[in-house]
């Protein structure tokens, strides 16, 4: 799974939404940033749900999680630290007896 794939996915279900004008994102010190040009009549919430609805159809299928944590608003421009994580799987087992305990992962033998 290559994660650029994802942002691409990610960044053009944002332009098709019909709330935002433009969206972009880069990575600053290996940060990803996502800039988004919201209509004049948007609010700040219906971005943040839109943002949420964009990443988990992006995601849909695979084994991600994603964090958005609003940076700062300019004129006009919303920015956003977005970010896609891969899960950590466990390496051994415990012994407290976990539901995704390795023991149970037959798909390895």
């Amino acid at each position: 799974m290559d994660l650029d794939d994802i942002w691409k996915v990610f960044i053009s279900l944002l332009q098709s939404n019909q709330l935002i004008d433009h969206a972009d994102w880069k990575k600053a010190a290996g940060i990803p940033f996502v800039y988004i040009r919201p209509k004049i009549t948007t609010a700040q919430t219906a971005v943040e749900k839109a943002i949420l609805l964009a990443s988990s159809k992006a995601m849909k299928g695979k084994q991600l999680h994603s964090e958005t944590l609003f940076v700062r608003r300019e004129i006009n421009l919303l920015v956003y630290r977005h970010r896609f994580y891969v899960p950590q799987k466990k390496m051994f087992c415990c012994g407290n007896l976990c539901a995704d305990c390795v023991r149970f992962d037959y798909a390895r033998f």
